[in-house]
């Protein structure tokens, strides 16, 4: 089946369980931005030479993917999301974000104030402090969307506070 289709020239996209839905609804800017964030990653990924470093990004991608799914699925579908076991945001992946963190603050990383992205020369730092800003518009397009009362879990919203602090950290230490 070819990628272009033209099913979405009228201004709607597929969502999952066959569901359409207009373009330009806040669903699909909050799944567009997680969608970004999953590139932004892989861009600071494919900058990174430490093993260690490019696993807790895969990590984050692989989660990301999961959750873009969650949000493909309408309030109306979410029992069959759940049946099907397909994946989710939950405590686990919350605990694990705080996780990497703490690991990364053990070394000594602590907020003196605000970064400049790029300053110290590291091209995988600056592209995870990019990340980081597309972590949080990510965050505040999913918060949009379940103050319009669409609900999102609790443990997702929590998951992009976190992913963005666990961002801000990762792009303080070294990973070239």
């Amino acid at each position: 089946m070819s990628i272009i289709t033209g099913r979405g020239d009228a201004g709607e996209t597929d969502l999952l369980f066959g569901r359409r839905i207009a373009k330009t609804s806040l669903r699909i800017n909050a799944l567009g931005c997680v969608d970004e964030l999953n590139a932004a990653l892989g861009v600071a990924r494919a900058s990174a030479a430490n093993p260690q470093w490019i696993a807790r990004i895969d990590s984050l991608q692989e989660r990301l993917v999961g959750l873009m799914g969650h949000l493909a699925t309408l309030p109306e579908d979410e029992a069959r999301y759940q049946e099907q076991k397909f994946a989710e945001i939950g405590a686990a992946d919350v605990a694990w974000v705080v996780g990497e963190a703490r690991q990364l603050e053990a070394c000594g990383i602590r907020f003196t104030g605000w970064a400049r992205p790029g300053a110290d020369g590291s091209l995988a730092r600056a592209n995870v402090d990019f990340a980081r800003s597309v972590a949080r518009r990510a965050e505040r397009s999913v918060l949009v969307l379940h103050e319009s009362g669409e609900a999102v879990p609790e443990n997702v919203r929590l998951f992009f506070n976190r992913v963005a602090d666990l961002l801000w950290i990762l792009a303080r230490v070294e990973c070239d």
